[in-house]
């Protein structure tokens, strides 16, 4: 079992076992996940390591066709 002491500031330093199990270094974020009582440490992930995740293989679509599918999809109709 890992432990660390809280500072009278607040802080604490992760155990390298948890840095190294997270794949956590210096300079990087994480977040507290509180349920139920307890706490879970995650890393906090990058939006840009999603780039290029979804392909999009179809024809441009314009913005005009975007808007009438939009509007279709609010009132529940075909789109044009």
């Amino acid at each position: 079992m890992l432990e660390s002491k809280i500072s009278t500031g607040g802080r604490t330093t992760l155990p390298k076992a948890v840095r190294d199990s997270l794949g956590v270094q210096a300079g990087d974020r994480i977040r507290y996940v509180i349920e139920d009582g307890e706490v879970r440490i995650v890393k906090v992930r990058s939006i840009g390591r999603l780039y290029g995740v979804l392909r999009h293989d179809s024809p441009a679509v314009s913005l005009e066709d975007m808007e009438r599918a939009t509007v279709a999809g609010a009132i529940g109709a075909e789109p044009l």
